[in-house]
């Protein structure tokens, strides 16, 4: 199996060069970019399996970046994983709801982010496995899920959503009634223990309805409780 690519957009070189150090020494290849249009040009010239973003770089940040990525037909499911220094709650919930990943706050520690990039990429290596059983394909209200292709039709129609917005309506659309807590979400989301606040899970619902349309009525709020999505 061929080595997974990581792109790390850091302008901060003690930063980069530490980041870089650890996923070589794990067996990946790396590229990186001293600002956010160096970072969008290397993404238009190579495929990558992840992002490492910071957030404060110069000219173009690092949401801009994120939403850049998310409009790009060919590299909108690449995952995106947001290091920076900006930790508090309102900072996570835009990183979140602006197309990330996964959210790691300065100052960090290498071990962590390198299990967040493993989980990331072992999700979007769930998502392109195939097997000799049939394809199974989801279809509730007027939803069509095909998680293998990680693919979602409305009404026939093909909806863009986040690898997190994904596996959240996957883990919903698998147990139609089902009640599922916050945190039910965030550890099938995450795969590990992962401190989070209950409004960054809200945030994400928010969107996933949103982009769902009248369809996305059929996710209830349990109050006091999670969501489910209706039988």
């Amino acid at each position: 199996m061929s080595k997974a690519n990581i792109l790390v957009v850091e302008d901060d070189m003690d930063i980069q060069q530490l980041v870089s150090y650890h996923l070589i020494r794990a067996g990946y290849n790396v590229s990186c970019a001293d600002s956010g249009e160096q970072g969008l040009q290397l993404l238009a010239e190579e495929k990558f399996s992840a992002v490492i973003l910071d957030l404060m770089l110069p000219g173009k940040n690092g949401m801009e970046v994120c939403t850049s990525i998310r409009e790009d037909s060919e590299n909108q499911h690449v995952p995106v994983i947001m290091l920076t220094a900006l930790g508090e709650e309102d900072d996570i919930v835009a990183g979140l709801s602006g197309g990330a990943d996964d959210y790691v706050t300065k100052p960090f520690s290498p071990k962590v982010l390198m299990a967040r990039i493993e989980a990331v990429l072992r999700r979007e290596a769930d998502k392109t496995t195939t097997d000799t059983e049939a394809e199974e394909v989801i279809a509730i209200h007027d939803l069509c899920i095909t998680p293998r292709r990680h693919e979602v039709l409305v009404k026939g129609n093909p909806v863009q959503l986040t690898t997190t917005e994904f596996t959240i309506l996957l883990q919903l659309a698998r147990r139609p009634g089902w009640v599922f807590s916050r945190q039910q979400i965030i550890d099938q989301v995450r795969g590990y223990d992962y401190s989070v606040t209950p409004r960054a899970v809200d945030v994400q619902i928010f969107g996933l309805r949103k982009k769902l349309g009248t369809t996305g009525k059929n996710i209830e709020t349990v109050r006091g409780i999670g969501y489910r999505i209706k039988e």
